[in-house]
């Protein structure tokens, strides 16, 4: 399940968060990458739990808490803080898997990353490349969305981001451990919620066949969520 969520910032809050990042030192990305993955990896990124990263993340999960969408689509159970990268023109990061498991910062425990996401902070006429490439069972889909907006997809996708060959792209990424653990059952579920809300829609109201449908969705939820 690819699924890309427009306008998770409202623009005061992209403001706050590029005025945050942009402010703050720069790391090479490799330092929170697998040992894999960091030959992969040619970009900058924030210090993880550096201020600036906090405040911003917050930001992030806050918007994301009032998403009806991401919620919809990720059923999550924890969400990792966000991170925050740049690339410059000649960076890249080349085709790789995410990490199975994160540990949760400063928790003392770890999650399972189901999710991937990256919310990017860049418009998209202010570089060229950098589009984020998903593999998936169709083929590929090269995503480059305005700022503000975000790209769901399964962590165990084989991905890549292309090369910047002007401007700067900003994003922020984050992983999710969803109360759904198989992918096939979360993308049914999405669909039906989806559903549901498209004829209630078309209705104008309730009616006991959506009432049906939504005790059929919620009790399929209850039965499948791992808490």
């Amino acid at each position: 399940m690819l699924i890309e969520i427009p306008h998770v910032l409202t623009p005061e809050e992209l403001d706050q968060v590029r005025r945050l990042v942009q402010a703050a030192g720069l790391v090479d990305g490799r330092v929170t990458a697998g040992e894999l993955a960091a030959q992969a990896k040619h970009n900058l990124q924030l210090p993880q739990g550096c201020q600036a990263a906090k405040e911003a993340g917050e930001i992030i999960l806050k918007a994301l808490g009032r998403n009806a969408l991401f919620h919809s689509a990720a059923q999550p159970f924890r969400v990792l803080p966000p991170l925050f990268n740049r690339y410059d023109v000649g960076m890249r990061f080349d085709a790789h898997v995410d990490g199975a498991v994160r540990a949760v910062p400063g928790a003392g425990i770890r999650m399972r990353a189901d999710l991937s996401s990256t919310l990017f902070l860049s418009e998209p006429q202010d570089y060229e490349g950098g589009e984020l490439v998903i593999e998936h069972s169709y083929g590929a889909s090269a995503i480059k969305l305005s700022a503000g907006s975000l790209v769901l997809y399964p962590a165990g996708s084989l991905h890549r981001v292309n090369e910047v060959t002007r401007g700067s792209r900003w994003c922020a990424f984050f992983w999710t451990q969803s109360m759904l653990k198989d992918d096939g059952l979360r993308t049914l579920l999405y669909d039906l919620d989806r559903s549901i809300i498209e004829v209630r829609q078309q209705l104008g109201r309730d009616t006991p066949a959506t009432l049906s449908l939504t005790s059929v969705y919620h009790n399929l939820l209850r039965r499948a969520a791992e808490l």
